[in-house]
């Protein structure tokens, strides 16, 4: 039942964009009373997410042979960047209704979408599923951050002050491309964001 609404939610997405979704037009295309989509999803925000989730998919496809490329931890996180600027830089409206709008129970819709669609992570390994089944992006950012820890590349306690920073420059990047206030082409946005990323990543001093 739950894949009717998701599938007509994101039949809107794709053919209106986010900001036209409404319940009456998704029960309409699925065929069922506004009412029944209460019984599987907390509000629109929350059935918005799955559905967004779908083009996501994009990103999680392409990003084992993004970090296929790296050579060590290090490499392999900033590759991880790279990839999912690219993505989110081609669809803004959908990545900022997954990973900044206010979703209400948003802390737990990524554990909930995977187990709905648990195929989606058969091709990652651990470290990398802990990080995509985080929806906080300054948290999976800290994960994807742990390896450079651990081979010591940073020092753990920049970790959250990283993650934090890294998302406000995707963040203002995001924000920019929404709002029409760039005329960066998505290479170009994705080039300077990961720009500014590897050039706020501060490493242990013998590795200056």
């Amino acid at each position: 039942m739950m894949s009717y609404f998701i599938n007509a939610t994101a039949d809107i997405i794709e053919k209106e964009g986010v900001d036209k979704v409404t319940i009456r037009k998704i029960a309409d295309l699925a065929g069922y009373n506004s009412a029944t989509i209460y019984n599987y999803f907390e509000d629109l925000s929350h059935l918005i997410f799955f559905a967004s989730m779908s083009f996501v998919k994009k990103y999680t496809d392409a990003l084992p042979k993004y970090i296929e490329k790296s050579k060590n931890p290090l490499e392999r996180y900033f590759l991880i960047w790279e990839c999912f600027c690219k993505y989110s830089f081609e669809s803004p409206k959908i990545y900022y209704a997954v990973f900044s709008a206010n979703l209400g129970t948003h802390p737990i819709n990524m554990t909930q979408y995977y187990a709905y669609s648990p195929t989606d992570l058969v091709e990652f390994p651990d470290g990398v599923k802990e990080m995509l089944l985080e929806a906080n992006l300054s948290k999976r950012t800290v994960i994807a951050l742990n390896e450079c820890v651990k081979e010591g590349y940073i020092q753990e306690a920049h970790t959250e002050r990283i993650a934090e920073c890294h998302y406000l420059i995707w963040q203002g990047m995001l924000t920019m491309l929404i709002n029409n206030r760039t005329a960066y082409t998505v290479d170009e946005a994705t080039e300077a964001t990961v720009n500014h990323i590897r050039n706020t990543t501060p490493l242990k001093d013998h590795l200056m």
